[in-house]
């Protein structure tokens, strides 16, 4: 084929595509933090068509929403940034998440879910009209705020394992 009739091929450095791809990821990371719930129209259409009892999507950020109208009926504190950071930080938002290596876990009450709650504590501040699953998404997130609550005033003072 002759020089003319190739196609002309597009350079971009290193950096640019670097940049890129970190500017997504940071726009990915920051949808949860404003309240973006477009978000959804990205993903799988069996994701977004799945919903909670409550109507709520079937997600990290449909279980935070729900968790805080509970709150929010109950007089329970906090917000979406102080339960999305803690999430993040002890479970990296898996509900099913157990930590088998802590002292809770060395004692056989091993952390459990989004917010890492041991069963003692899931039981004693359970929040009624939540599941009493502790790996229930709402239930986990509600019972933990009420705990947090409890012992530093909201989920959003929490800022390492608590």
């Amino acid at each position: 084929m002759p020089a003319a009739a190739q196609p002309r091929r597009v350079r971009t450095s290193r950096l640019a595509r670097k940049l890129a791809v970190v500017g997504t990821g940071a726009a990915v990371l920051a949808l949860p933090l404003i309240g973006a719930t477009s978000a959804s129209a990205a993903t799988p259409a069996a994701v977004t068509a799945s919903t909670t009892p409550a109507g709520y999507p079937n997600t990290l950020d449909g279980w935070i929403r729900e968790s805080l109208a509970i709150m929010a009926q109950k007089g329970i504190p906090g917000t979406y940034n102080g339960i999305y950071r803690n999430i993040i930080r002890e479970s990296s938002g898996n509900p099913n998440a157990i930590n088998l290596w802590d002292s809770n876990a060395a004692k056989g009450i091993p952390s459990k879910g989004l917010l890492q709650v041991i069963d003692p504590t899931f039981n004693a501040y359970h929040v009624s009209g939540t599941s009493f699953n502790i790996y229930d998404p709402v239930a986990n997130i509600t019972a933990a705020c009420n705990y947090a609550a409890a012992r530093y005033g909201s989920i959003d003072n929490v800022f390492g394992a608590y």
